[in-house]
């Protein structure tokens, strides 16, 4: 269903069809390697993470169906929304996804206030799970605000 509206690749298919798919691909790698992904999740010192114990049984299959969802996540963002010109079904889509970055952040709340903002002691962990969740939250709601969106 055409709506009038031609959405632009650079920078919103470029990001949602790709960037972001790709990432999220790359946190279900990760994820689906629990020691290493727990390890590195955190603001720890090297030394810390690597005294830390191998995770439990239950935390493992916990990250191994993170791994999962990210690949969904992933699945889900590519295909569905390569599939359509429709406004509608993108910002629908992009408006549940900002949900989702919404309740990820929420995620890091045991890492304390700092860790929201402190992006100098974020390692490359933290800035997939901070840094990258903020910019795919402003690029939803530049989206979702119709910035750099014309009518055809």
């Amino acid at each position: 269903m055409k709506t009038g509206a031609k959405i632009p690749f650079f920078p919103y298919r470029l990001f949602f069809l790709y960037i972001e798919p790709i990432s999220a691909l790359l946190g279900a790698f990760f994820a689906a390697r629990p020691a290493e992904y727990l390890s590195m999740i955190t603001m720890q010192s090297q030394q810390q993470r690597l005294a830390a114990p191998s995770p439990s049984p239950q935390v493992a299959i916990s990250l191994f169906q993170l791994s999962n969802l990210y690949v969904l996540f992933a699945l889900n963002e590519c295909l569905v929304l390569s599939s359509t010109e429709s406004l509608r079904t993108w910002r629908r889509l992009l408006f549940c996804l900002l949900v989702a970055d919404i309740g990820h952040l929420a995620t890091m709340h045991p890492l304390g206030v700092d860790a929201y903002w402190r992006f100098w002691d974020w390692n490359a962990m933290m800035w997939g799970s901070i840094g990258f969740v903020y910019m795919g939250a402003a690029m939803r709601l530049s989206f979702l605000a119709a910035s750099g969106r014309r009518k055809a």
